[in-house]
Order: C-alpha cells, then sequence, then structure tokens
C-alpha cells in the first residue's frame, strides 16, 4: 500500500481501518483459495509467541500435545446429534481421492471431538488411564460465507484440547481450569481483558452441556468470543463407547472436556490496541520488540554508527530482548520509522553522530504517553540496561488502557428493552442485565438490536447488586447476563 495514503480513522470506519491495519502490517493477506488467508511472517511471528506462551501453559497444568487425522469420516460426525447439525451447514467434504469415490465421504476436520474419542475409547480400560489430557496444535476448516482476516475464516490455525475423566467433578474442574487459563493469557500476553462466563444454551458448543467464554470487548465496543471452554458431559463417550472400569468393578462411560482458542486472537490484538497510524503490538507477543535504527550520513561517521547500532543490539538480545538492527541501505531514516511503526514495533532506538559524541541513544515508544516528548534521550548505559523494564511497563500500561476503556464502556442494571437499545446505539459495550433464562427472550433481543447473551458472568464479573427483574419485562430474573453486538 502507498505510503501518503492514510489508514481510514477509527472513528470513521472501523471495519477499513482493520482490513487496512491487517494489510498495511503485513500481518496476513487474501489468498486464491475463498475464504482462507496467507498468514505472513510478522503476523505468524505474534502466533508463534501465543503458541510458545500457551503451551507452556498447557504443559505445566499436565497437558501433553498429539496430532490426530485432518480427514474424519462422516458417519463420525453423524453419531453424536447435536453435534453434526451444528456442524452440518460448515463441513467441506471429501467425495474423491485417487480418482476413485470414497465408499464412505470424509469431512475436513471442523473440529476434532469425534474422532480423538474414538481413539480414546481404544487406549482406555481402567480408571487407572485417566484422566486422558491432550491437546493438539492444528489447522481447521468451518466453510464461512462471510469471512474477515483473522476473525473469520474458512480455514483457520488453533489448539484443542480434549480430555477424558473418572468423574464429572474432575472434568468440569478441568473446563473452569482452561477457562482461567485463557484469561490469564489474554490478559497478560495479549493485554487484552475478556470477562469470563456460562454460555446460554443457545450459544453454546454443539454437543456440550456447558460451554465457558471469554468475551473480550474491542475499541468499536463489539464484543469478540476470544476462547471457549466446553463441559462435554458424557455425550461424545456414549457415541464412541469411551467407558473405564472404574474402582467398585462397574463399567462407566468417561467425561469429557474440549476447549480452544485460534488465530481469531491476532484479530483481537489488533482491535485492542491499534490506533490511527496502525497495529500496535504487546511487547510480549512482539516478534521484534526494539528495532535499532542507524542514522548515517554517508561521511567519515558512518561506521562508528553502524559498528555501535551492532553492538547495541547484541547487547539487547544479550538481556532477552528481541532486537533488529536496521542496516538497509536502500531506505532513508524516515521510511523505516514508518514501516516499523505501521508493524507496531514497541520501541525504536536512534543512533546518530550527535548521539555517538553524547553516550546516548534516543528512544522512541510506538505510544507516546500523554504530556511525553516524541523522543527521549538516554545514556548508552542506562539505555540498553533498563530496555527490559521499558518494555514491561508498556506492556502494563496497554492491559490497563484496556482495562479502563472495558469499564468505561460496561453498563449495569438496565432494566428494560428500550434502554438496552439506547445504550447500545449509543456506543455501549458490554451491557449487564436481568434475565429470566426464556431463549424467546434472547430471541426478541436479538431481532430488535442485534445483541447476543455474551455470558452469564463468573462471579468475579458479577455486579454487586443482583438483577431482580427480566430484561423482558415480564417476571422476575433467574440471573444476570452480559448482553453485546458482536463479531
Amino acid at each position: 500500500m502507498s505510503e501518503e495514503k492514510k489508514l481510514t480513522p477509527r472513528a470513521e470506519d472501523f471495519s477499513a481501518w482493520y482490513n487496512e491495519v491487517v494489510l498495511r502490517a503485513e500481518l496476513a493477506d487474501y489468498s486464491p483459495v475463498r475464504g482462507s488467508m496467507v498468514i505472513r511472517p510478522w503476523g505468524y511471528g505474534i502466533w508463534e509467541l501465543m503458541q510458545r506462551a500457551l503451551d507452556d501453559m498447557f504443559k505445566a497444568t499436565g497437558h501433553e500435545n498429539a496430532y490426530f487425522p485432518l480427514l474424519i469420516p462422516m458417519s463420525f460426525i453423524e453419531r453424536e446429534k447435536e453435534h453434526v447439525e451444528g456442524f452440518a451447514p460448515e463441513l467441506a467434504i471429501v467425495t474423491q481421492a485417487g480418482g476413485k469415490e470414497l465408499e464412505e465421504p470424509l469431512a475436513i476436520r471442523p473440529t476434532s471431538e469425534t474422532i480423538i474419542y474414538s481413539m480414546y475409547a481404544k487406549w482406555v480400560q481402567s480408571y487407572r488411564d485417566l484422566p486422558i489430557l491432550m491437546n493438539q496444535w492444528c489447522n481447521v476448516m468451518r466453510w464461512e460465507m462471510r469471512t474477515r482476516l483473522f476473525l473469520r475464516t474458512s480455514e483457520f490455525l488453533w489448539q484443542e484440547g480434549h480430555t477424558a475423566h473418572a468423574t464429572a467433578e474432575e472434568a468440569e474442574r478441568e473446563t473452569l481450569l482452561i477457562l482461567d487459563l485463557y484469561r490469564r493469557f489474554m490478559e497478560e500476553w495479549i493485554g487484552m481483558p475478556p470477562i469470563t462466563g456460562l454460555k446460554s444454551d443457545s450459544e453454546k458448543f454443539a454437543g456440550a452441556v456447558r460451554s465457558y467464554a471469554c468475551e473480550a470487548l474491542m475499541q468499536d465496543n463489539r464484543a469478540l468470543q476470544a476462547g471457549t471452554s466446553h463441559f462435554l458431559g458424557q455425550n461424545f463417550a456414549r457415541q464412541f463407547d469411551l467407558t473405564f472400569q472404574a474402582e467398585n468393578g462397574q463399567q462407566e462411560y468417561a467425561w469429557n472436556t474440549s476447549w480452544g482458542v485460534s488465530t481469531r486472537m491476532v484479530g483481537g490484538l489488533v482491535m485492542t490496541h491499534g490506533d490511527d497510524a496502525g497495529i500496535v503490538v504487546p511487547p510480549r507477543l512482539a516478534p521484534i520488540q526494539v528495532v535499532v535504527v542507524p542514522i548515517v550520513k554517508g561521511d567519515d561517521t558512518q561506521a562508528a554508527v553502524l559498528a555501535k547500532a551492532q553492538e547495541v543490539g547484541e547487547r539487547l538480545k544479550a538481556l532477552g530482548v528481541r532486537a533488529r538492527v536496521d542496516t538497509r541501505d536502500n531506505l532513508s531514516p524516515g521510511a523505516k520509522y514508518y514501516e516499523w511503526e505501521r508493524k507496531g514495533v514497541p520501541l525504536r532506538v536512534e543512533i546518530g553522530p550527535k548521539d555517538l559524541e553524547q553516550g546516548q541513544l534516543a528512544l522512541a515508544r510506538r505510544v507516546i504517553p500523554p504530556g511525553a516528548k516524541r523522543k527521549e534521550f538516554v545514556p548508552e548505559s542506562e539505555a540498553v540496561a533498563g530496555m527490559p523494564a521499558r518494555l514491561e511497563a508498556f506492556q502494563g500500561e496497554l492491559i490497563e488502557a484496556a482495562r479502563r476503556r472495558r469499564e468505561e464502556h460496561t453498563y449495569r442494571g438496565v432494566k428494560s428493552l428500550g434502554e438496552l437499545q439506547e445504550v447500545l446505539d449509543n456506543g455501549g459495550g458490554f451491557v449487564y442485565s436481568g434475565w429470566s433464562g426464556d431463549p424467546a427472550v434472547e430471541q426478541r433481543v436479538k431481532d430488535a438490536t442485534k445483541a447476543t447473551t455474551r455470558v452469564i458472568p463468573s462471579e468475579e464479573f458479577r455486579s454487586a447488586e443482583a438483577p431482580d427483574r427480566c430484561i423482558s419485562g415480564e417476571g422476575p430474573a433467574k440471573m444476570e447476563v452480559v448482553w453485546a453486538r458482536a463479531y
């Protein structure tokens, strides 16, 4: 894209801004395959860091990685009634291979419960074989009609965890353990603070007994379902004869969970922190945390400036900072600044002849705090030694800004459909109200406002005072619920 063309401002058209940012930051591009995207190195670098952090968290809680086939027999998908009904419109099906019609069509995995639990049934005989705590990193295919880069594509990358347990209580604990793990990851790494809670029956995963979700609020005040954790009960165990001999000698069905987050989180990162200059990448997830730009004048100082830039880059790397020295001689310093700014690199170091003379570095942050100068001149040794702390401080500022924005756009105690409509039409985000639990009320709200129930909030996100009336005005509230317009 041309450097002269400015991004569409977020306030003017958030959707256009998002698409332009993703392309201009070289996170992803449209592919020749309908509904699928190419994840470019910068976007994939962010995803790799997400993977690495999450994988460490999974392993710390006792989970192991495995891999299961991409192709799933249609008879497997069809065994669980709710599951097949939920996924039927999105299935991509292979009917021919090797030049012949297949005896049985194969679905390209939309999710892997069926094939994984068929394997667990082979491996489990006794309660001593439980629990099974497995995760896989893979791609899935869901034939989406309307797609957007990262947010909704026909093929996407994710992790899907699948576990089997001897008791319902153990499986429920696992479901909630992962929900909290996702919440902590989103807060601590993405700087994207979600609310958590239970999905309504109409919004839960097809085949689950209960679904829990992390719902994050984007800058346009729409909700993004960023991760889900499902208590599957014994639904899939019964269909695939996943049984075990209990301690009392009886044959029982196992209890299952499944849970996943995807490359959708990269889109969430963009919409949480981006500004009218482009993407802002939180330091913990930035493939390059600090870019060092030497300012060379083409005179006798050039060699010294380049040498110092390389030295600073190496010293930063020795401190664990992901640093790159940009020595390209076909771009001006200004062009380099523009490129790294639109890619959201957290911090830039500039070194020119004057900086050499004065033993200093010029530091420029991707986001400048109110009242601060665009550049800060810091003694070299202090600037290098303090870089990890500066990056952590920047990370903390991003999460606090996102948390503050979420709270500023959270509305509690809304009592009527008309009030809900007014709040949403005036830029509302998360809207709390009472609800009877009647799905007909959900549908009425959706038809009137385009908002859906996001979660029945977890205890830490509930209002101090429980609502007593349903938002429909028809009878008492059985629970509090959070509404929002969503991606």
